[in-house]
């Protein structure tokens, strides 16, 4: 008999997985629920913040004119390529598009229950095994509540939708515009004004130089320096040190003594992991933006039978999930044996204080960005399937190395894939 598996979240990851679960019919039988009405999570753009038109947390942390930072080359899923023809930096429209016809190639729209909110994920013990009864409703229709049981649950509702806002001493007296980058969509109404972009990672870079264009003065604060120079800034932008504190309605002090007077403050700042339907018997905490114990950051290791597809960041979105989705589809159905709880515990344990060890905050528990091709390739090698292409990761090393060096022009360049091993970058 077919396993039941439960999806949530028709984004890029949630879709990866119900890619693979309905291509094998006589083995799984998916179910994807998407509170939206859309494939495409976070790549859903909408005007809209805070609230959706039906009064829940808007989730979608998309702007305007958001691009890619990595090129397509380095994006696709591994039997669904991107067209030819599109430049090598998307739109998010185009990558939207392209989820939505992988979502038709692949049959998955009959298997995707839109407008369907989970609100609880609990664990009941069957005839000495575990199964997983799944409450959800209709957004258009909250107070109607259905529970059905599976056999498996993939948790794929993403990690770019609950924004980390620092606490900073003085906020509470600043009388200027403050928001996340969550809540960011287009640059005009920073017209004329001064403004603090808080965190200069991917996002922070690249939505300092939009608002540049329109902003009186931009000011990049970062609390460490960042791993490759920041050059080549538009005139009117400057780094400063971490902020320290506010000083009345206006005043930014940072901590190498500088001090602006600031009509905005923009956080940059990244997102918390948000499970609100698990209950606490499904035995996941979350901690720091840590969630565990996750072995591999997928399994759990309480109740393998439930995975978390995409909760890894700085990597290779759309290529990791598939082999995270082909790891833990072996798992569910018995292909794939795991070590002991005990084992996989202490892995978890020791994965975390290794990167503490080597000066990773705690919120970066799920961040592979310097062992990303260790783990790229050993995951695939337990998955028993084919590992990334290995000219992506050198290809998206390139990309973002550029980005740092050349924010406002470093999409001027095609890539091409010129051998298994080879590939090029052609500036234009």
């Amino acid at each position: 008999m077919a396993l039941r598996v439960a999806v949530i979240g028709a984004g890029a990851s949630g879709l990866c997985a119900a890619r693979y679960l309905s291509a094998d019919p006589a083995r799984y039988l998916p179910t994807v629920y998407e509170q939206t009405a859309a494939v495409g999570g976070t790549w859903v753009y909408t005007d809209r913040t805070g609230k959706d038109e039906h009064g829940l947390p808007v989730h979608a942390s998309m702007y305007k004119n958001l691009r890619t930072n990595i090129p397509k080359e380095s994006m696709a899923f591994s039997d669904f390529p991107f067209d030819n023809s599109l430049q090598s930096y998307l739109t998010r429209q185009e990558v939207l598009q392209y989820l939505q016809d992988y979502a038709a190639h692949f049959g998955l729209y009959q298997c995707i229950q839109f407008l369907t909110r989970v609100d609880a994920v609990k664990p009941v013990h069957v005839h000495g095994g575990v199964k997983w009864k799944v409450t959800t409703s209709k957004v258009t229709d909250p107070d109607k509540q259905n529970t059905e049981q599976f056999d498996g649950v993939i948790v794929s509702n993403g990690r770019y939708s609950m924004p980390y806002v620092p606490t900073i001493p003085g906020t509470d007296q600043f009388q200027g515009r403050i928001l996340h980058s969550h809540d960011y969509r287009v640059p005009e109404p920073f017209r004329a004004r001064n403004v603090v972009i808080l965190g200069a990672s991917r996002s922070g870079v690249e939505i300092s130089v939009e608002i540049a264009e329109e902003a009186k003065r931009v000011v990049i604060s970062h609390s460490d320096p960042p791993s490759i120079e920041l050059r080549r800034l538009p005139p009117n932008v400057r780094q400063a040190a971490r902020v320290e504190n506010i000083m009345g309605p206006n005043i930014v002090r940072f901590q190498d003594g500088q001090e602006f007077q600031a009509d905005d403050i923009v956080y940059c700042t990244g997102y918390r992991l948000s499970f609100p339907f698990l209950n606490t018997e499904c035995g996941i905490t979350v901690q720091r933006g840590r969630a565990f114990p996750l072995y591999k950051h997928i399994i759990n290791t309480a109740h393998p039978s439930m995975s978390f597809i995409g909760i890894l960041h700085n990597s290779l979105t759309f290529p990791l999930f598939e082999v995270q989705v082909k790891f833990a589809l072996g798992v569910l159905d018995g292909r794939l044996s795991l070590p002991s709880k005990a084992t996989m515990d202490q892995e978890v344990d020791e994965d975390f204080k290794s990167r503490l060890e080597a000066g990773l905050p705690p919120h970066q528990a799920h961040s592979i960005a310097s062992l990303y091709e260790s783990y790229y390739n050993d995951l695939a090698l337990e998955a028993k399937c084919q590992p990334i292409p290995k000219v992506y990761l050198p290809m998206a090393d390139d990309s973002l190395d550029n980005l740092f060096v050349d924010p406002v022009k470093f999409r001027n360049a095609v890539y091409k894939i010129t051998g298994p091993d080879s590939w090029e970058r052609i500036s234009l």
